[in-house]
C-alpha cells in the first residue's frame, strides 16, 4: 500500500533500520537515530542498486515520487542514475578546482616568468581587486560574456576607466590559457569590445607618455640644462600633479613648509573651492631648493621678462619639447599619469579623485571640502613621491 504523509510522520525508529515501501522501488528508510531517508531501489546490468533521494521532511513524499520517476526513466533508457550522479559530482569538483581565480593564478605564474616582479605584482593585484571579487569563484568553463561585462562595469563605476578595459584584456589572456590547457572551450572576452559596453571617455588634448616611459622622463627632467626654476617647476608638478595654471601662479604665502601643506585659494581652483596639497618630503626639498635659487618676489615662478607676472603656460611645455617629448608629454600629462599609476598601485579611488581636485565627482567624493580624507591624501602623496624616486632610480638632483 502506498505511503501517506500521516504514516510517515507516525513512523517510529527501531533498533535496526526500518523500510516503509511506497511503490515502483521507492521506500523510506527510518534509521535508529530517527532520521528518515528516501531511497530508490532498481536493477542495472543484473545488479540491485540503491539511489538516495534526500531526507524527509526536507524532501516531501510528492518530491520523492517525482525524483523516483525521473530516476526510473533513466533506468528505462539504459542509463544508471547512480553513476550519472557520481559523474556530476566529479564534474562539479573539477569545475570548483578550475574556478576563474585558480586558473588565473596558474596563468599568472606562467606569464610572470618573463616579466619584471613589479609589473607581475601589479597585474596580480589588479585581478585581486577587479576580477576575483566578481567572477573568481565561478567555474571558468561556465563564464560568458555578460559576466565579463558586469565585472568590467563594476570597475568602471569607481572611475577607473582604463583599468576596466584592462580587466577585460587580462581576463582574455586567462581564458586563452584555460583553452590551451583543456579547461575551457571558449574565450568570452573575445565576444566583448570595450568600446561597445563601456562608456566612452572624453578625450583630452593633454599628451602624456606611456607609464613605461615615465622613469626615463623623470631622469631627463633631472638632467635638464635649461633654467633651473623651470626644472624645479616640472619636478614640483610631477610630485603634486596640480594643474599648470595652479602651479605657475603659486605664491609663497600659500605654503606652510613646516606643516608640509600647500593651500591653493578657491579663486585659482577650477572647482572654486580651496584645495590642500599635502607636500611630500621630496616636494618640500624642491621648494627649499627654489628658495635658495631665489625668485625675487612672492611668486614661486616669475616670468623671464616680467618678474611681476607668473611664468608662461608654455615654459614647461617648451622645456619638455627641448627634452625630446614634443607631442608626447605636457605638464598636464602628469595628472593623468598619476591617476593611472596610483589606481594600479591599488590606492583608493575616492582619495585619488579628491587629490586631483576633479570638477566632476562621483557620489563618494561629491561632498568635498578641502580637508576631506586629508590623512589618507597625505599618505598618498608621500607614497607617490617615493614611487617616483624608485622609478627614477635616484633622488632628485637639487641646486
Amino acid at each position: 500500500m502506498p505511503l501517506t504523509d500521516t504514516a510517515i510522520k507516525a513512523a517510529k525508529p527501531a533498533e535496526k533500520p526500518r523500510k516503509l515501501y511506497d511503490a515502483d522501488g521507492l521506500y523510506l528508510e527510518v534509521a535508529p537515530s530517527g532520521g528518515k531517508w528516501w531511497r530508490f531501489k532498481y536493477r542495472m546490468d543484473g545488479k540491485e542498486k540503491r539511489l538516495s533521494l534526500g531526507v524527509y521532511p526536507d524532501v516531501s513524499l510528492l518530491q520523492a515520487r517525482k525524483a523516483r520517476d525521473d530516476a526510473r526513466r533513466q533506468v528505462l533508457d539504459g542509463s544508471d542514475p547512480s553513476a550519472k550522479r557520481q559523474a556530476q559530482k566529479r564534474a562539479s569538483a573539477v569545475a570548483a578546482d578550475n574556478s576563474f581565480e585558480s586558473v588565473a593564478r596558474a596563468w599568472h605564474v606562467s606569464w610572470a616568468r618573463t616579466r619584471s616582479q613589479k609589473h607581475a605584482d601589479q597585474v596580480l593585484r589588479r585581478m585581486e581587486l577587479d576580477a576575483f571579487p566578481q567572477i573568481g569563484a565561478m567555474p571558468i568553463a561556465t563564464i560568458r560574456a555578460p559576466q565579463i561585462v558586469a565585472m568590467a562595469k563594476k570597475v568602471e563605476q569607481r572611475g577607473a576607466h582604463d583599468l576596466a578595459r584592462r580587466a577585460i584584456q587580462i581576463s582574455g589572456q586567462v581564458f586563452r590559457y584555460a583553452i590551451g590547457h583543456g579547461l575551457a572551450e571558449h574565450n568570452p572576452c573575445g565576444d566583448v569590445q570595450p568600446a561597445d559596453v563601456l562608456a566612452p571617455v572624453r578625450e583630452q588634448n593633454y599628451a602624456r607618455v606611456d607609464v613605461a616611459k615615465l622613469p626615463q622622463l623623470l631622469r631627463d627632467v633631472d638632467d635638464y640644462r635649461g633654467h633651473v626654476r623651470t626644472r624645479l617647476a616640472i619636478h614640483l608638478m610631477a610630485l603634486t600633479f596640480v594643474r599648470t595654471s595652479e602651479l605657475i601662479k603659486a605664491e609663497w604665502s600659500e605654503f606652510n613648509l613646516a606643516a608640509s601643506q600647500w593651500r591653493i585659494p578657491a579663486g585659482r581652483m577650477k572647482m572654486k573651492t580651496e584645495h590642500i596639497v599635502p607636500l611630500s618630503t621630496q616636494a618640500v626639498a624642491v621648494l627649499q631648493a627654489l628658495q635658495r635659487v631665489g625668485t625675487g618676489n612672492d611668486l614661486l615662478f616669475p616670468g623671464g621678462h616680467d618678474h611681476e607676472k607668473p611664468m608662461s603656460n608654455n615654459a614647461i611645455l617648451f622645456a619638455l619639447y627641448r627634452m625630446g617629448y614634443k607631442g608626447e608629454m605636457t605638464g598636464h600629462g602628469f595628472r593623468g599619469i598619476a591617476s593611472t599609476v596610483l589606481h594600479e598601485l591599488g590606492q583608493d579611488h575616492a582619495v585619488i579623485e579628491l587629490q586631483l581636485a576633479h570638477q566632476e565627482r562621483d557620489r563618494v567624493s561629491a561632498a568635498y571640502n578641502h580637508a576631506t580624507y586629508l590623512p589618507q591624501r597625505t599618505a598618498l602623496m608621500q607614497l607617490w613621491a617615493d614611487h617616483l624616486d624608485t622609478l627614477r632610480g635616484r633622488a632628485i638632483t637639487l641646486p
